[in-house]
């Protein structure tokens, strides 16, 4: 593997002018398609097999109105007042009218005549139906929408929009982000004490990630992705894309500061630093790819969507890098007495130092504050997010808190009870199933609506409680427990179907999959890092450190999300439990990134072990060479994922909070001083590796044992290459 990468790096250096024009051609090509065929996104989260899907499916074809796009026209009369008020009803009316013939609408429904006006008649709710899919919704009819309510705001009178017109999720980039990544830029430059060097990192981080996120647009139209997957791709491929450059980069400036010629300096970062990219990219990619196995078409595209942008930060920094380089040249050598050229004799050496001087009292320290950091997460409550986690200060959030006061919270969370009959009238069968559907929780229940197949009707139930309340989630549960024998009596299949049932199946669907999931990404990775390390107690120590980290990670979320911590700080609205998807991703992206560390850190301890055969001082000195970079390949995650947690969107906040306090926990306390701690208090039994298990082994060498030792350093601009051995 050594002396492959090696010849790779060579030939970019020698040949860059070919690899940055074949950069330019991908970019090009990417742009090119992108602005040709443009992007079609899906908000759409299916999940086959389950219930609910089942009656959404069978809702399209018979009751296709029941599953468009709706919103919600909510108006409130001020105090004293009603919507029954000559002025109020005029006006409302109006807005009604005006919404029937707005873009893309098919029909809104008058309340005074629907009876949707409260017990106090304080409070009127009108719905507009759109007979199509979200992703197909423009932003302009939802504008024209809005539009239409601020007309009516008059005299006193109200009017919110609410409604699945509102998305809680899509591609944003906003300050936050910016912020982050001007941070990232000045850890860049801080690190590499230079500009030009920071310059290239940060390009190579760029090319890759742009070329990725194009693609991933492009892919668009011929497969379904999912309006979240380019924001997840965005965070993820930022983040590793630099970290990715910087390691290789970092280990360039070094060899240069230790006189080593330019090419052969190059060559040999893509050889050793980058054999500990290409493996912890392969990780990163494993665990991603891992969101398949959990059987939510969302979730996959997701994973696939951000491993395909890491991918292209590993292409970027082991193909654009070296080609960079070349074009910089001797530019990129450090001046004597340069910060380059002291790479980790300060800080770091004396962390080492401590941290390994009494391993066993550091592992007794470190252990129980990652478990302090973790006591939070036991407290993990799950549920999608709805118009009720919005801003409070936003128009879906008015209405839903309306539609709550007035109506009850559970208006906000109907169940639809699909009922299809082999033959016989299908609104017989869905009353008698309804007769038998009036349990405790349930405040009412509607008349049958009859499909247009001729075999199917619609029952709506509205529970007492809110969407994402555990009271109906048991509800669910239990009227689907009746509706078994209830349709078997009645002749006719029923399902559970709407949005609130699917939002249960998809939390139900998730913590099923979670064990599968996690044994099959930390299995394959563990036999990754087993291949790489050639040792039994890394890769397990490795695992083991992840699991802390993640504690880490979800105490965090759920202190700040559900708890309400520094909940400002973060514009953290409204507290309550946290998205379904977010511990399955943050599993996913979080164990990848952390092994990142692991790779690079632990490689160079091999190195030095496999060179010296001495196990503490190969801890040291593989410490003294990593601890600056890994500090800062850990603040610029940690940069850019806490960029993301500025963002609006719900889905994303709380992963992106997870993985910054994920990231801050395993960098500094796990990989920093857990890992070399354990490594020197095991010492050669750190390597150790079963006979028969060695011999059958492929030997990677991502630690460049197969290049031959370096000759004498040579004067500053020689072009002298060292050859690695065959």
């Amino acid at each position: 593997m050594a002396t492959l990468l090696y010849r790779l790096g060579r030939t970019a250096f020698r040949h860059r002018s070919r690899f940055l024009a074949g950069w330019l051609v991908l970019l090009f090509l990417a742009g090119g398609g992108l602005a040709a065929f443009g992007s079609h996104l899906d908000s759409e989260a299916t999940i086959p097999g389950s219930q609910s899907q089942r009656g959404i499916d069978l809702l399209e074809r018979s009751l296709p109105e029941a599953t468009g796009v709706t919103a919600q026209l909510v108006f409130a009369a001020p105090p004293g007042s009603t919507v029954d008020a000559p002025a109020h009803r005029a006006r409302i009316q109006d807005a009604v009218r005006d919404a029937a013939a707005a873009p893309q609408v098919a029909e809104a429904t008058d309340p005074f005549e629907t009876g949707t006006v409260s017990a106090d008649r304080r409070t009127a709710l009108a719905k507009v139906l759109y007979p199509i899919k979200r992703d197909v919704l423009e932003d302009s009819s939802v504008t024209a929408l809005e539009d239409i309510a601020a007309a009516a705001r008059s005299g006193g009178l109200r009017a919110e929009v609410g409604g699945s017109v509102y998305s809680t999720a899509g591609m944003h980039v906003g300050i936050g982000e910016v912020i982050g990544l001007v941070v990232a830029v000045i850890v860049l430059v801080l690190t590499l004490g230079s500009l030009t060097a920071a310059g290239l990192t940060l390009t190579t981080a760029l090319a890759g990630l742009a070329i990725g996120l194009l693609g991933l647009m492009l892919v668009s139209n011929i497969a379904t992705v999912s309006d979240t997957a380019p924001s997840l791709a965005l965070m993820v491929g930022l983040a590793v894309g630099i970290d990715y450059a910087l390691f290789i980069g970092s280990r360039h400036r070094a060899q240069l500061a230790d006189g080593m010629a330019a090419e052969d300096s190059a060559a040999r970062a893509v050889a050793t630093a980058g054999g500990a990219v290409v493996f912890a990219g392969l990780t990163v990619i494993i665990a991603l790819a891992g969101l398949s196995v959990v059987g939510i078409p969302f979730l996959t595209v997701m994973g696939l969507a951000a491993a395909l942008a890491v991918l292209m930060a590993v292409a970027a920094a082991i193909t654009l890098l070296p080609a960079l380089l070349g074009l910089a040249g001797e530019r990129l050598r450090p001046g004597p007495g340069s910060r380059a050229a002291r790479e980790g004799a300060g800080a770091g050496l004396r962390w080492a130092r401590l941290v390994t001087r009494r391993p066993l009292l550091t592992v007794a320290v470190v252990l129980p504050v990652l478990g302090a950091l973790a006591v939070p997460a036991l407290k993990l409550d799950l549920a999608m997010p709805d118009n009720g986690t919005a801003d409070p200060a936003s128009t879906q959030r008015k209405a839903h808190d309306l539609i709550s006061d007035a109506f009850g919270p559970g208006t906000n969370g109907r169940l639809l009870v699909l009922v299809r009959t082999r033959e016989g009238d299908p609104v017989r069968a869905a009353a008698r199933v309804a007769a038998g559907l009036d349990l405790p929780g349930v405040v009412s229940i509607s008349d049958p609506e009859p499909g247009g197949d001729g075999r199917t009707a619609v029952v709506q139930l509205v529970p007492e409680q809110g969407p994402r309340t555990p009271a109906t989630h048991r509800l669910v549960r239990d009227v689907r427990a009746r509706t078994a024998a209830l349709g078997t009596a009645a002749g006719a299949e029923v399902l559970v179907t709407g949005s609130t049932p699917a939002a249960i199946d998809v939390s139900d669907r998730l913590r099923d999959s979670l064990p599968p999931f996690t044994a099959v990404v930390v299995g394959l990775s563990l036999l990754l890092l087993l291949l790489v390390f050639r040792s039994v107690l890394v890769p397990v120590k490795a695992a083991a450190g992840f699991l802390l980290s993640a504690g880490a990670a979800f105490g965090a979320v759920v202190a700040v999300f559900q708890w309400g911590w520094l909940a400002g700080l973060f514009g953290v609205a409204t507290t309550g439990p946290v998205f379904s998807f977010m511990p399955i991703v943050v599993i996913a992206v979080l164990f990848g990134l952390a092994m990142d560390y692991q790779v690079f850190l632990v490689s160079r301890v091999r190195e030095e072990h496999v060179r010296t055969g001495r196990p503490h001082e190969a801890v040291l000195t593989g410490a003294r060479h990593t601890t600056r970079v890994i500090t800062a390949a850990a603040l610029i995650m940690f940069a850019v994922f806490a960029g993301f947690v500025t963002t609006d969107d719900l889905t994303l906040k709380p992963i992106a909070l997870g993985l910054a306090a994920g990231i801050l926990a395993d960098a500094f306390l796990v990989r920093m001083t857990l890992v070399p701690a354990v490594l020197a208090l095991t010492g050669h039994g750190a390597w150790w590796l079963p006979r028969w298990l060695d011999r059958i082994l492929p030997d990677l060498d991502i630690e460049g044992a197969a290049l031959r030792r370096p000759r004498p350093p040579h004067a500053q601009g020689a072009e002298h290459v060292t050859e690695p051995a065959n």
